[in-house]
């Protein structure tokens, strides 16, 4: 059993299995039997990367954007952040121009093990290495990093606690201070049975991934929502061999919620980001040159099988920049120079 101490001399009393959803994703998803160590994201649900070769191809112009800033160094990094097969990273790796290829260090950060077939050229790592000259791209990596839940109450804001084996929740604690500020700023719960996920966690996650930068551009792209627009009732999902399920930290599926890219966007200005930008993947990767256009009819006859490949890209560049799919997704862009590090 375990006692947290309310205001006014109040104990509530707890089974102990019951936790904050902050550590039941935790275990549910990077535990001894988590489900991202032992399971492909791939199998489950459908990213961009796994939708279409051409978002790699817009991560390839964004890095050569980068290593253009940045001079044209002797090396120039590509880190994919919560890699999960590699897939992203081996293939702007294989479309990367010669002169850029030769100086380019490629690092997958993923806790789970290396896929066998992996292009040897890619590092494969647990964390994101220090001192990086590039361009970062985080691909729904945020969303799975573990949070808390809140209710309001009459009151005031408490934690969730959860059982991980049903998802059954009650009422904890209150929130610690720290993350009352957080709740405050960004996510505030003004009405009874208001919920939401305190994102300092991901904030956390952000601000340290941009320290570990020395100069060049970081990316994340995720599920999103902005101050304003938080919904009233949390994101907080499961998904399952390709379906959304109950959201039952029990490690059978994955646990996800929507990020608040905004206060992300706060915490890498803090640790020192600059340049920051916050759009939809629509419109960043329509200015990288995906527009999903049709190509001209006349093409059909003069050239078939090319009309027919040019139909087949024009569709997959659709489903990237779908404004009610992947193309809704938040992107969010910060860059750090060489002179701002501590």
């Amino acid at each position: 059993m375990t006692t947290f101490r309310h205001g006014l001399g109040v104990s509530v009393t707890y089974d102990a299995v019951e936790v904050t959803w902050r550590e039941a994703m935790r275990r549910a998803l990077y535990g001894a039997e988590g489900f991202y160590l032992r399971e492909r994201p791939d199998r489950h649900f459908r990213t961009s990367v796994q939708a279409s070769p051409v978002f790699a191809e817009a991560v390839l112009r964004l890095l050569l954007r980068a290593d253009a800033a940045l001079g044209r160094p002797d090396r120039v990094d590509l880190v994919d952040m919560g890699s999960g097969t590699g897939l992203l990273a081996a293939r702007v790796l294989a479309a990367a121009p010669p002169d850029l290829a030769e100086r380019l260090r490629v690092t997958a950060v993923d806790l789970s093990p290396r896929p066998a077939d992996l292009d040897p050229r890619v590092a494969w790592e647990p964390e994101a290495p220090y001192g990086i000259e590039g361009l970062v791209i985080a691909n729904e990596w945020l969303d799975n990093v573990p949070l808390d839940v809140a209710e309001m109450t009459p009151d005031g804001p408490r934690l969730m606690l959860v059982d991980p084996s049903t998802g059954d929740e009650r009422l904890g604690p209150a929130p610690g201070p720290e993350d009352l500020a957080w709740l405050e700023r960004w996510w505030p719960l003004r009405s009874p049975g208001e919920r939401a996920e305190i994102g300092r966690p991901r904030d956390e996650a952000w601000a340290s991934l941009i320290a570990r930068m020395a100069r060049g551009t970081a990316v994340a792209v995720d599920y999103a929502h902005l101050a304003g627009r938080r919904p009233p009732l949390g994101t907080i999902t499961g998904y399952r061999d390709g379906a959304v399920v109950p959201a039952t930290p029990d490690g059978s599926c994955d646990i996800t919620a929507h990020v608040a890219l905004d206060a992300c966007a706060a915490a890498g200005e803090r640790a020192g980001a600059r340049d920051s930008t916050l759009t939809t993947q629509r419109e960043a990767l329509r200015e990288l040159g995906v527009t999903g256009a049709r190509p001209p009819l006349a093409q059909a006859s003069a050239d078939p099988a090319g009309y027919v490949r040019a139909l087949g890209r024009a569709a997959q560049e659709a489903e990237l920049i779908d404004p009610a799919g992947l193309g809704g997704f938040g992107w969010l862009s910060q860059s750090r120079h060489r002179e701002e590090r501590s």
